[in-house]
């Protein structure tokens, strides 16, 4: 075991970290993208199927990674109290995060509330999508097939799935070993594909960037600068407030080293708009900075579908725009209602590129905005999902950090 990690190492210091290959294939994404603007569709038939590919792949990994990291981290506890306390304390710090990422982009949003430009709306379209009942959601949490989840890519479900299995092999007693040993064993196999999948990194992140850059231009934000400026002045609010402090004071982590470590994942997040896609890069970024496997395996999987901290910053701010584009103010009682619908509406999200549009529909019916405002940030959605993924994905780390730390404080005081 100890070869291989100094295999890993010396090959990383042979080339370019992963980090940097990623940073490179951006920076060249946007150079090709501007210089393509004349041949977008070119870019958008030809290179964006390459960068599909590798979300597919990326997508492919997720379902199994989720199944299996999540039973091992469960059995690997051996005790259903460990997972409960594990499973409170981070429900807990995501909806915590989340109202309080929420608020802080109506503050912020309402700063810029008088410098947001006025648009026409009267031949704004949008078709909102259906949005379930509280009581569907509760039903469709729990699976009705053992297959369907993983193929639809139903992350809650998968981890209702997983949690099931991992407490009845705990339950087994010694009967579970030989169980047990499958899960860890099936996890390694996963997570090696993971790896290899992740090599091609910088080669998805140019294909996915290049056609994006192509179609927009330099004037992709155009109008609406100011409110992209607003929703990633609330991410990096939320980022070095929020996270620094929690990591500091819960994790007794720098937060320096935390978002050093955490590189790879951000840029990957950042490239990809895509939190369960970046879930496997995540586990090995919080695992380097020393939090416990069995913890970022319940952690991560369980933050990529309910933690959205960046995703409710967006329906903040975005409120706040379209209501201003209608000439609408919204009143104290109304926000509240936000920050309430955003952050339960957070449950369950999927965690794939324009998931928030859906949740922003929600939010505006929550207080009687009109839905047709969607049409005003759908076209530059993207923006928005690169800044908010890579918040959320971050927010995930952050809590895994926090919650290694306090059960390694725990079993270090029953010990002493």
């Amino acid at each position: 075991m100890a070869e291989n990690k100094n295999d890993v190492i010396a090959e990383e210091k042979k080339g370019l970290s992963l980090a940097a290959q990623i940073f490179i294939a951006l920076v060249i994404a946007i150079i090709a993208g501007l210089l393509m603007q004349n041949v977008a569709e070119f870019a958008a038939t030809y290179i964006k199927p390459f960068g599909t590919i590798f979300l597919n792949l990326v997508k492919f990994i997720v379902g199994p990674i989720v199944l299996f990291s999540i039973m091992a981290g469960i059995v690997s506890m051996r005790d259903i109290k460990k997972v409960g306390a594990i499973g409170g304390m981070t429900v807990v710090y995501y909806f915590c995060t989340t109202a309080v990422a929420i608020t802080i982009g109506l503050f912020v949003a309402n700063l810029f509330k008088g410098s947001f430009p006025v648009l026409t709306t009267a031949s704004l379209t949008y078709e909102a999508p259906e949005a379930s009942s509280g009581m569907d959601v509760l039903v469709n949490i729990f699976p009705n097939n053992f297959l369907l989840p993983i193929s639809e890519a139903n992350m809650l479900q998968v981890i209702v799935m997983a949690i099931l299995i991992g407490f009845a092999v705990i339950l087994l007693g010694e009967k579970g070993e030989r169980a047990i040993e499958g899960i860890n064993l099936l996890n390694d196999i996963f997570m090696k594909c993971m790896e290899m999948i992740l090599k091609l990194s910088p080669i998805g992140v140019f294909c996915l960037l290049t056609p994006v850059v192509a179609a927009n231009g330099a004037a992709v934000i155009g109008s609406l600068a100011k409110v992209l400026l607003a929703a990633y002045i609330c991410y990096l609010l939320h980022a070095l407030i929020v996270y620094s402090c929690t990591v500091a004071t819960l994790g007794k982590m720098s937060p320096v080293t935390f978002f050093k470590g955490m590189l790879p994942a951000i840029m990957f997040a950042f490239s990809s708009a895509s939190s369960v896609g970046t879930l496997p890069l995540n586990m090995e970024c919080t695992q380097k900075l020393g939090a416990s496997k069995e913890v970022s395996s319940f952690v991560l999987p369980l933050g990529a579908t309910i933690n959205m901290d960046g995703t409710a910053i967006y329906q903040g701010v975005c409120a706040i725009f379209i209501a201003s584009c209608y000439g609408i103010n919204l009143s104290f009682s109304q926000m509240l209602t936000i920050v309430l619908t955003a952050t339960l509406a957070s449950v369950g999200t999927a965690g794939v590129p324009g998931a928030g549009m859906v949740m922003l529909a929600m939010v505006l019916t929550s207080v009687g905005l009109p839905i047709d405002g969607i049409a005003l940030v759908a076209g530059v959605d993207r923006i928005f999902d690169m800044g908010r993924t890579t918040l959320n994905i971050t927010g995930d780390a952050s809590c895994t950090v926090i919650v290694s730390n306090i059960l390694k404080r725990r079993e270090a005081r029953k010990s002493a």
